[in-house]
């Protein structure tokens, strides 16, 4: 059952991290990390281009309320995203009738390796379960993408299978691996 979040009014804190409602002065930092080759890619999504296609794109999370900019506290600055999407679980009768939500998340390249994501996720999902009373959060990764497997594992998702993604934006079939979270 998809659970509806809205995002807007979400501010959530960790040690080194803010979670929150992305604003038209995050532009630059939005195109500094998605406009980096392999970033997006790693999502299914192509790097942008330039600074015009970061701009459409984060008009849309800024009316979206599906995502969240992650914010550094110590550089002061936007390094990611985490969203809210809706979840394969609705369509699977094991999880169907269970309030699901999809996460996605994607991090500026030179923040990889640090503990970062896997701290905004779970502080993410926490909040996600206890304000809109998702019990099941599912998320994905294309088998090459070892980083975000490591992020999923590191936040206690559990495998469920080995499927096939079609990214629309680059045109390309990739092989992805789906997980689930159960929240009592």
């Amino acid at each position: 059952m998809d659970v509806q979040i809205d995002t807007s009014m979400m501010r959530i804190e960790t040690d080194r991290l803010l979670l929150r409602p992305f604003e038209e002065g995050d532009l630059n930092d939005f195109y500094a990390y998605a406009s980096v080759p392999g970033v997006g890619e790693m999502a299914g999504w192509p790097h942008h281009e330039n600074i015009e296609a970061s701009r459409d794109i984060l008009d849309g999370f800024v009316r979206g309320g599906t995502e969240l900019a992650i914010w550094h506290k110590e550089d002061g600055k936007v390094i990611g995203s985490f969203g809210f999407h809706r979840s394969w679980a609705n369509e699977d009768e094991r999880y169907a009738q269970l309030p699901s939500k999809e996460i996605g998340y994607v991090l500026a390249k030179e923040y990889w390796g640090r503990g970062l994501m896997p701290e905004a996720a779970q502080a993410a999902i926490d909040e996600a379960a206890r304000l809109f009373g998702v019990k099941c959060f599912t998320c994905n990764h294309f088998v090459t993408n070892a980083q975000s497997r490591r992020v999923i594992e590191k936040c206690g998702f559990e495998f469920v299978s080995t499927g096939m993604f079609y990214s629309s934006m680059l045109k390309k079939t990739f092989e992805d691996r789906r997980y689930i979270k159960l929240v009592k």
